[in-house]
């Protein structure tokens, strides 16, 4: 049995255990109890939702994802940091040269877009289609409720880190400030963004006086971050010309309209349920459209009036017939893979 349902405050054991495998430059999942927490108890009052896939009857953690439904905090002063690249253009009819500058400028952003964030999912369990479903599975949590999040939605993908936990942005750049090993600053970002405001200047900083080696991850990702980083891409998203002020890993972003999984997502109601087949192809992601959130990948078949899901799979999401549901394609089609009613998502604003 598994599926993928919002944390509840029993599950910080187990989130405690998953933290512990995960590496250097995923800062909102942490082996920090008091951390895992109050992420908890946000994720209960609905400001940052956190999903969790829970598997097997011992109910054991092996992945979560989450989002921010709004990144920054006017009401705290507390803003969202990011570089935001430009580039110039200069001239020199003299000298017969033309260059092209980039700088990196600080942007504060107060009661932002939505984010994406913290998908991990335990090194055991990845293969066989298990990330994408974890992934996406954020999109059908906002299909079902979409005035809830930002019209803007971003996601910072991590950066170039190596096993050490060095940053050749973070020594070239934030080191000079701050005076602390990347980790550190990293981990504290996430508890009070204070010092960044103390310590972060706010002039721009010239790409090119920076060492060969920081100014060639600047906007790239981390070798164990590309796969997310393209199926997101295949999602929709694209480059939002921001990176992050710590390690210069990319900011991409997308309108929430235009996500592939929520324009393709349809409401239908469950018309049944066939016998268990080990050949069944999981095609598409099924969550519930009320009560206690839930979403699973799996495979299923289309009738005249819903769908039907083999018996496991329908126990997975709790449901009997007639329940209204959620359906999107796993991967993308030229239009709805389903026939009925459509998303909110696609009515007009």
């Amino acid at each position: 049995m598994h599926h993928i349902r919002l944390v509840r405050p029993q599950d910080l054991d187990a989130l405690f255990d998953l933290a512990g495998q995960s590496t250097f430059g995923l800062t909102t999942l942490t082996p920090d109890r008091e951390r895992l927490a109050k992420r908890i108890e946000e994720s209960e009052c609905g400001q940052s939702p956190l999903l969790v896939w829970v598997e097997a009857a011992e109910q054991r953690v092996i992945g979560t994802a989450g989002l921010f439904t709004h990144v920054g905090d006017s009401a705290k002063g507390e803003p969202f940091y990011a570089f935001r690249l430009e580039r110039s253009i200069h001239r020199s009819e003299a000298l017969n040269v033309r260059t092209e500058v980039d700088t990196l400028h600080l942007a504060k952003i107060f009661d932002g877009p939505t984010e994406l964030g913290t998908l991990f999912l335990h090194p055991a369990f990845r293969g066989g289609g298990k990330g994408r479903v974890l992934s996406l599975s954020r999109f059908m949590l906002i299909a079902r409720d979409p005035e809830r999040y930002d019209r803007q939605v971003i996601a910072e993908m991590r950066g170039v880190i190596d096993q050490d936990g060095r940053s050749p942005f973070w020594d070239a750049v934030g080191r000079h400030f701050f005076q602390v090993d990347f980790p550190i600053a990293d981990t504290q970002s996430f508890r009070d963004k204070q010092f960044i405001a103390e310590l972060m200047p706010s002039h721009p900083i010239y790409v090119p006086l920076l060492p060969q080696q920081a100014r060639e991850v600047i906007g790239k990702v981390h070798t164990n971050t590309e796969p997310a980083l393209r199926l997101l891409e295949s999602e929709g998203f694209h480059e939002a010309q921001m990176v992050d002020i710590f390690d210069g890993g990319p900011c991409i972003r997308c309108d929430r309209k235009a996500i592939r999984t929520i324009v393709e997502s349809s409401h239908v109601e469950l018309a049944g349920v066939f016998t268990e087949n080990e050949d069944a192809v999981m095609d598409t992601l099924v969550a519930t459209a009320e009560g206690p959130f839930r979403c699973i990948g799996c495979a299923t078949r289309r009738s005249s009036d819903g769908i039907q899901l083999q018996q496991q799979d329908a126990e997975n999401l709790g449901i009997s017939v007639g329940d209204p549901l959620i359906v999107s394609p796993l991967k993308g089609t030229a239009k709805a893979f389903w026939s009925g009613e459509p998303s909110s998502e696609r009515k007009p604003s």
